[in-house]
């Protein structure tokens, strides 16, 4: 059987962008709870965790945004109509982010100033990749192969509300993350708050995808009829073994657990957004097959991709385990 290449494609895609979730969202995270550290040294500390690999993170995102623009033209030309407000606004956000990180080290006048903008910045990134996220649940009405919306389509109450499930969602991975990373005073708070940010993790998720299958009725054929209906009772049966997994380690100590179940909550929602889109890439009606470039085109684009994706994997790997440990407060990473 012949596998088409713009499945191929799509299948690269939805592993940048969940790729890029799982590794960026939890130093969003960090940037979210950045204002609940108790003094200077928590708070370098919390920066020092993530400093040697925040800004490669983002490389997943440069891969899914221009992999969907060199292979997904259409669907490109679609989305950014329909999502340019929040696409923005988290580009601007990652910017500033990015600058308030490297800056608030070289000054202490204005160290406050970029304290909030190390927050703020991270706040919004998540929030409108949240918002991104349930505009395109919602459906992006097409007509003749062009966006065929409003302005404002993109906000809404169901999209408003996957926005804080986003946060909440980035601030337990950052939360685990912490604990993973730091010891005694700094990891037991982190590991109290992880506890509430799973049971609103948890509770967001839930409400997400009661609402989800109203937004579509496509959504409802997908997952309550054959074949569809299995991964009903099976997706939500391994979000219960990772949420016990999460409550079960936090309250035994443990240091990596957490974030792996964390890390499999956040899998398991991109599993069921992928249920539900398949075989759409743009919800209602735009297909995988649809939006993809000529097959010359899709071709060219995955000889490269072939290389580079394994040299991604392959350094960002390493900058992981270059610095795996605990940070020292005083000295660094051991």
């Amino acid at each position: 059987m012949v596998i088409e290449l713009s499945f191929i494609w799509a299948g690269i895609i939805a592993f940048a962008v969940l790729t890029y979730v799982i590794l960026d969202g939890f130093d969003l995270g960090v940037g979210i709870l950045f204002p609940l550290a108790r003094n200077e040294t928590e708070k370098a500390t919390m920066m020092n965790s993530i400093a040697p690999i925040w800004d490669g993170n983002e490389t997943w995102l440069v891969l899914g945004g221009g992999g969907l623009f060199a292979v997904f033209p259409l669907a490109y030309a679609v989305v950014m109509p329909a999502l340019y407000i929040p696409i923005i606004l988290m580009l601007l956000a990652l910017i500033f982010r990015g600058v308030a990180f490297e800056y608030r080290w070289r000054t202490e006048r204005w160290k406050p100033v970029w304290d909030a903008g190390f927050f703020g910045g991270s706040l919004i990134a998540a929030f409108m990749q949240g918002i991104a996220l349930g505009a395109l649940v919602q459906g992006i009405e097409v007509t003749d192969r062009a966006y065929s919306g409003g302005w404002w389509d993109w906000l809404s109450l169901f999209s408003v509300l996957t926005g804080f499930a986003v946060v909440i969602g980035y601030a337990l991975l950052g939360a685990t993350w912490i604990n993973l990373k730091t010891e005694h005073r700094l990891q037991a708070q982190m590991q109290r708050y992880a506890v509430f940010l799973g049971i609103g993790t948890l509770g967001f998720m839930g409400v997400v995808s009661l609402l989800t299958p109203f937004q579509n009725p496509d959504y409802f054929q997908r997952w309550f009829n054959l074949p569809g209906s299995a991964f009903s009772v099976i997706v939500p049966g391994c979000v219960l073994l990772m949420a016990w997994l999460l409550f079960s380690s936090l309250k035994a100590g443990k240091d990596a657990t957490p974030f792996f179940a964390s890390l499999g909550l956040f899998v398991l929602c991109f599993i069921g957004i992928g249920i539900s889109f398949y075989p759409n890439i743009v919800p209602p009606s735009l297909t995988i097959v649809e939006a993809a470039a000529p097959d010359s085109s899709l071709k060219f684009a995955l000889v490269g991709t072939v290389v580079l994706v394994p040299l991604i994997l392959a350094y960002t790997a390493y900058a992981y385990w270059v610095f795996r440990g605990k940070v020292d407060p005083e000295e660094g990473y051991h």
